[in-house]
């Protein structure tokens, strides 16, 4: 696999080290943040509180009864 040399800054590395989970290099958070997904996805993938992710599945539940949608959940 090619490798590239990128300069960011110390507090976007902190940034980028902070996301990091167990096992997960800083270009497995860098693709998993530039990822086309969903605000659930996202809101999944980050550390926001549990309840926001469970407002914004409602609110998806909530919108494909309305018109008759299927959602990604």
């Amino acid at each position: 696999m090619a490798q590239r040399t990128i300069t960011i800054s110390e507090s976007a590395a902190r940034a980028l080290d902070d996301l990091k989970g167990e096992g997960e290099s800083i270009s497995d958070v860098i693709l998993k943040l530039t990822k086309k997904a969903d605000l659930l996805e996202y809101v999944e993938l980050t550390e926001f509180p549990d309840e926001l992710a469970d407002e914004i599945e409602k609110v998806y539940n909530d919108r494909e009864k309305i018109f008759g949608r299927e959602t990604k959940i």
